[in-house]
């Protein structure tokens, strides 16, 4: 199926899940998976997901961002990888073919600072792209990213880390004047509330929305593969906190399974839609089903 605009209804709600483009991780299995799983129980996985760990090559994943009209507010979660890549910068365009434009959007939520989240946030020439919106970001996460970060804590290529650093300063300095900072979770909009999920980076929030009977998770990137919900006590090279990630992993996957949320994993096959179903101490994906 397409995978530039998959719109669903949630309660009264109208949404549309936007892609941005898609990116391919050349990177190890380990950065984008696990560093801390036994080699033998990472090799049985990947096979149980029909991916052969000899021959490991790349991940394509797309970066899609949710819109979702209230009825009062229309509101953008994610701003995707902007310039990027030539394969990215497609939000702005794909909202268009839905008859929105860039001022049309008054809600921002940024989930963490990580380039595919926050590259978005401004134009070609360095302006915030959406000049009518507050943006809404967890302070910590701002804090940490305009501190100039040295990024031990990763795994991962010193490049990388410089242009983690480099779109966080790009992205996050000019929209200053229009940031809101969360200190703790609360609702943003009626019905469109944060969820603090650290771990993965020091201060991302998930989203959580209900409209109706209806409720959705924006997992953001608490869980980057479907591998880590059957196993979700392992971690990656680009997660910044291994144990708080784990912990939040938990909390977020256990409510949605408990809640019968509706679920927006970011790096999943678009649009990234499903349901969480519980297994043993652990969860696997159901995603929902689409046409074309």
């Amino acid at each position: 199926m397409s995978n530039k605009n998959f719109p669903f209804r949630l309660g009264t709600f109208e949404c549309i899940v936007v892609c941005d483009g898609a990116h391919t991780y050349f990177h190890p299995i380990q950065i984008f998976v696990s560093v801390n799983a036994p080699k033998e129980c990472l090799e049985q996985a990947l096979r149980d997901h029909n991916l052969d760990p000899e021959r490991w090559e790349h991940y394509i994943s797309p970066y899609p961002s949710l819109l979702i009209n209230t009825g009062q507010h229309l509101v953008l979660v994610d701003t995707g990888a902007g310039d990027l890549e030539p394969t990215t910068g497609k939000l702005i365009s794909n909202l268009q073919v839905e008859g929105i434009k860039p001022s049309d959007i008054d809600i921002v939520i940024l989930t963490h600072g990580h380039p595919d989240h926050i590259g978005g946030n401004t134009d070609g020439e360095g302006r915030p792209s959406f000049p009518n919106a507050r943006y809404f970001m967890w302070r910590d996460e701002r804090d940490f990213w305009t501190s100039e970060p040295k990024l031990a804590e990763l795994d991962v290529p010193e490049q990388i880390k410089k242009l983690m650093i480099t779109v966080a300063c790009n992205n996050l300095l000019p929209i200053q004047h229009q940031l809101d900072l969360l200190k703790h979770e609360a609702e943003i909009v009626p019905g469109i509330r944060a969820i603090a999920a650290p771990g993965h980076t020091p201060g991302q929030i998930a989203v959580a929305v209900a409209s109706g009977n209806r409720e959705l998770l924006y997992l953001s990137d608490a869980v980057l593969h479907k591998i880590h919900l059957e196993h979700p006590e392992w971690y990656t090279a680009v997660d910044f906190d291994p144990q708080q990630v784990v912990a939040s992993r938990r909390r977020l996957l256990d409510w949605a399974a408990k809640e019968k949320a509706l679920i927006h994993a970011f790096h999943f096959p678009f649009p990234g839609l499903g349901y969480v179903l519980e297994k043993g101490k652990a969860w696997w994906w159901q995603p929902i089903e689409t046409s074309g």
